[in-house]
């Protein structure tokens, strides 16, 4: 039985989400072939010999990628049952099966794939009610992933430590889902505020594999670090031990930075050189519709707590909602250049304007009625308008600044003074000077991933 898992995009990472299932499934028997487009092109042979092709959607970016290259793997191969899985497919289900897909699996999608495997091989056609679940939150025992035949760590996103040095980077997950509810956020249609752990034997046996393939720095892909502590914390531990000149990075709301304050010194000592927490706001308004749980001052409190321990702190944000005024935005700038963040922070985090892919829990909101114009099936999210129109200038003038000045390799700083410059010409009135930093003392080169991510 052949079988072909493909990844459309995963933000410059080699996709966990091909390696795992393609243990379960290779334990099983089948011939698998990992295809990441995002490093390669479509294999057509792998694809015209194939009994099932699985499309990997962990995000919306790969969900609009993988539905136009369906069409072609439907003309190389018209029989191959199709699978959709991920984060965004059960989401996308009925956009899916118009597109042919057979199956649909988003959870812990692991288990799925290998029943569908075996229905295949028991001679199910295709058009058959899918008997297993769309959304499994089961537990599972995962196997070690199977990074077999995926492109090497070397042409993956490397973390940047200064001008002249990087880490070769690798990617793992120690867990899956969230236990909170933020409005905003695509896990919480699926996961429900449920989380699931990878056991910590498997985790660090697949750091240990890719570790041997040369990667020096590992990403943990989880959505939030501290969503189990009493899992992470030893895993990391573990990990230091068994290799100690390796280094990381962990994703981790701000409310969690906060609780759970007493084990960054743990992370600082155990490798860890960087932190992420979606921010996605200043202002303490647009925070609460999001429900994310924190506010300003506890952004600013986590973020003095990380430079007290030496833990560089990546905030990213939802820059452009339906109620981001131009004196947010400005503030949002002020914020940033205040607190010494301007080389901290992706220009693209502040060019991102909020998604509302189907699921969203924002879509019944209030707030959210009167800004909605109707769903885009196109781009497989709800078009809103925002209620001052030059706000939506500005939000399509930062974008194309955002996307050249990269393209040109303008340095953070410069296109900050851009921005500063574009929000100030929106407002109409004379941009000042960009405050001066308060944080003391000055740091030296911030630790970055050099592939700018999209959702």
């Amino acid at each position: 039985m052949h079988v072909v898992l493909i990844s459309t995009y995963e933000m410059g990472r080699q996709p966990f989400g091909l390696a795992s299932p393609a243990a379960w499934l290779r334990h099983a028997g089948a011939t698998v072939v990992c295809q990441d487009l995002s490093r390669s092109r479509l294999d057509a042979k792998s694809i015209a010999a194939a009994d099932i092709v699985a499309f990997y959607v962990p995000m919306h970016t790969a969900t609009r990628i993988a539905a136009q290259v369906v069409q072609h793997v439907k003309t190389l191969n018209p029989r191959a049952h199709l699978c959709f899985y991920g984060l965004y497919a059960p989401v996308n289900a009925d956009f899916l099966r118009s597109l042919g897909a057979d199956t649909i699996l988003g959870g812990e999608f692991e288990a799925g794939l290998l029943a569908l495997l075996q229905r295949v091989q028991a001679g199910q056609e295709r058009g058959t009610p899918q008997p297993d679940p769309v959304i499994s939150l089961a537990r599972q025992h995962f196997l070690v992933p199977d990074r077999q035949g995926l492109p090497p760590p070397s042409t993956y996103a490397q973390l940047m430590l200064g001008p002249e040095q990087s880490r070769r980077t690798g990617y793992t997950e120690a867990s899956r889902g969230c236990k909170h509810l933020c409005r905003h956020c695509p896990i919480v249609p699926v996961y429900g505020g449920q989380f699931r752990i990878v056991q910590r034997e498997v985790v660090l046996a697949d750091i240990a594999q890719q570790v041997a393939a040369g990667v020096e720095h590992i990403t943990f892909g989880d959505p939030d670090f501290f969503n189990g502590p009493g899992h992470a914390m030893p895993l990391v531990q573990d990990l230091h031990a068994a290799f100690p000149q390796i280094t990381y990075d962990v994703t981790i709301k701000i409310e969690h930075l906060l609780r759970h304050a007493a084990h960054l010194p743990t992370l600082k000592a155990t490798g860890c050189v960087l932190i992420t927490s979606a921010v996605e706001a200043v202002q303490d308004r647009i925070l609460q519709i999001l429900a994310k749980g924190h506010t300003q001052q506890d952004f600013l409190a986590a973020l003095a707590l990380c430079q007290e321990i030496g833990l560089p702190l990546n905030p990213t944000f939802v820059a452009f909602t339906p109620w981001t005024t131009l004196e947010d935005y400005r503030e949002l700038l002020t914020v940033l250049a205040a607190q010494d963040l301007i080389a901290q922070v992706a220009p693209i985090q502040l060019a991102m304007r909020l998604l509302l892919p189907s699921g969203s829990t924002l879509l019944t909101l209030p707030e959210m009625q009167p800004h909605l114009v109707g769903f885009d099936a196109s781009a497989l999210t709800y078009r809103w308008v925002h209620p001052d129109a030059r706000m939506e200038r500005l939000g399509a003038e930062v974008l194309h600044l955002v996307q050249s000045a990269e393209a040109a390799s303008v340095s953070r700083p410069e296109i900050f003074a851009r921005l500063w410059d574009a929000v100030h010409k929106a407002a109409e009135v004379a941009p000042p000077d960009i405050p001066t930093p308060t944080l003391a003392p000055p740091r030296g080169p911030v630790p970055y991933l050099n592939e700018p991510w999209y959702c």
